[in-house]
């Protein structure tokens, strides 16, 4: 089996152009009472390939190759616009009112931790 890394790396190459296109990283725009919001998307590509040749005295010439690849995808926030103001909402990062109720599962099991002890102890 012949691989032609030429004629690979040109499939490649047109498959990136046409999955990392604008209306894959972002999205369709919707709108939530007043805000029109435009989701935006994270894409990451990888791609790999390999090949080889070898001689062996009783079973001859041979020839080998493999081609891997994976994409990756991840909601990264939203633009946001309400009249003329325009800003980006993150997805990624907690702040405020939003992370005090991520930490809320993590603090009760502390305190189901503190009871349990309370009473192996009393």
């Amino acid at each position: 089996m012949e691989m032609n890394f030429e004629e690979l790396l040109e499939k490649v190459t047109r498959f990136i152009q046409s999955e990392a296109k604008t209306e894959t990283i972002i999205g369709e725009p919707f709108e939530l009472g007043e805000f029109k919001c435009v989701p935006v998307v994270k894409v990451g590509m990888g791609f790999g390939s390999g090949g080889g040749e070898g001689a062996n005295p009783r079973h001859g010439k041979g020839s080998s190759g493999g081609v891997g690849g994976g994409i990756g995808m991840a909601p990264i926030g939203f633009l946001v616009t309400q009249g003329s103001e325009i800003s980006f909402i993150s997805t990624e990062k907690s702040s405020g009112l939003s992370s005090v109720f991520e930490k809320v599962p993590d603090l009760i099991d502390k305190l189901m931790d503190k009871k349990k002890t309370a009473n192996a102890e009393a």
